[in-house]
């Protein structure tokens, strides 16, 4: 089974607080996503998502003084409930209004991938792979997410988040 956490940066002023439309905007976004990928407007993180977020959990070990920001670029923002009459099947979502899309910018681009790694990688990560391998993974993973959140910073936008199964 496949399963993403899927990204999308958009103008604030653009989105409805209303998680029947935005499940239509995100899935539209979905079956356009190579597109909006190489336009630097959205991003998506396979099965791993939960492990990554555990990655940049390492920064609260490396600094005191991270104030838990490394949760922004993974489960960052708010939910948005599904109404009475929304189809059950739609995926959670979330958004991170453009301040977290700041702060998560700013924490991607002041922490050492290298330092994350040596401080997580004394708690498993990744289960049984060959680590040379889930390194680059993981650092393909982070080098999206800090051009991710700086262009969608620089823009002023929020971020929307769905998880499709």
């Amino acid at each position: 089974m496949s399963i993403h956490m899927h990204m999308r940066a958009v103008a604030e002023s653009e989105i409805r607080d209303d998680h029947t439309w935005l499940a239509a905007f995100m899935g539209e976004a979905w079956e356009n996503y190579p597109d909006e990928h190489a336009g630097g407007i959205a991003t998506a993180i396979d099965k791993v998502w939960g492990s990554v977020n555990d990655l940049y959990a390492a920064a609260d070990v490396l600094d005191a003084d991270a104030g838990r920001l490394w949760t922004l670029p993974i489960y960052g923002g708010r939910p948005v409930a599904h109404s009475a009459d929304a189809d059950p099947s739609n995926p959670p979502l979330g958004i991170l209004e453009p301040s977290g899309v700041s702060q998560a910018a700013g924490f991607l681009a002041s922490v050492s991938f290298d330092e994350l790694w040596n401080v997580a990688s004394a708690k498993p990560v990744w289960s049984g792979g060959d680590e040379a391998q889930v390194r680059r993974e993981f650092l393909d993973h982070h080098r999206d997410l800090q051009g991710f959140y700086g262009r969608a910073a620089a823009a002023g936008h929020a971020v929307i988040r769905a998880v499709w199964a």
